[in-house]
């Protein structure tokens, strides 16, 4: 499993009857990579999920439809790739390799060409760009270490951290020190958003 295959970020990621590769995919986006995607546009329906036709379509066909419309695909080329390798788990997690007795397709391809098939894949993709992950877990560990939100001007130091992070190759302890001896969080902001050295 790893952080992929934890129950909690499944099942808060999923709905109560069924998986969504949509927010799976936008879990990654948002808590990993730290490449949120824009909100939908107002007025965009449900997802239609009736099974209409000779035989029941899987979910995958359905959002594969709902990608014909371009509008729709800017994004959802994007997110349902990442959600789509990680549905051979169900709504709590569990293993599964079918769904509706129909096998599972977890493969998935990015915008960049890069293709993966299921969980273990999809984890060496983000593995190799690790360097987003740890800028995006500076950005939120330094966010928490400050009891605030980032002000544009803390992004300086979380970039100098995360580079700092991986010239130490990744070490837990670079990340933490680069925290602690940073200006944001040695220095307080006044109003206009100067450092103040606190007493």
């Amino acid at each position: 499993g790893g952080l992929l295959g934890m129950s909690a970020e499944l099942a808060v990621s999923s709905y109560p009857h069924r998986t969504s590769p949509v927010l799976r995919g936008k879990w990654v986006l948002e808590n990993l990579l730290g490449t949120p995607p824009p909100a939908p546009p107002p007025g965009v329906p449900p997802l239609n999920e009736k099974r209409d036709g000779a035989s029941p379509q899987t979910l995958r066909e359905i959002l594969e439809k709902h990608r014909e419309d371009t509008t729709c695909a800017t994004c959802h080329d994007h997110i349902d790739p990442l959600g789509f390798g990680l549905e051979n788990f169900d709504v709590l997690g569990r293993w599964r390799s079918e769904v509706d007795g129909r096998p599972i397709d977890a493969a998935g391809q990015l915008s960049d060409g890069t293709e993966f098939n299921g969980p273990d894949e999809l984890r060496q993709v983000l593995l190799d760009r690790k360097d987003l992950f740890v800028r995006n877990l500076t950005a939120k560990l330094m966010g928490f270490a400050l009891g605030r939100g980032l002000l544009p001007a803390d992004y300086c130091a979380v970039d100098e951290i995360a580079d700092d992070v991986r010239e130490q190759d990744y070490q837990a302890h670079s990340l933490i020190l680069g925290i602690v001896n940073s200006v944001p969080f040695r220095y307080k902001q006044d109003g206009t958003h100067d450092a103040i050295r606190q007493e």
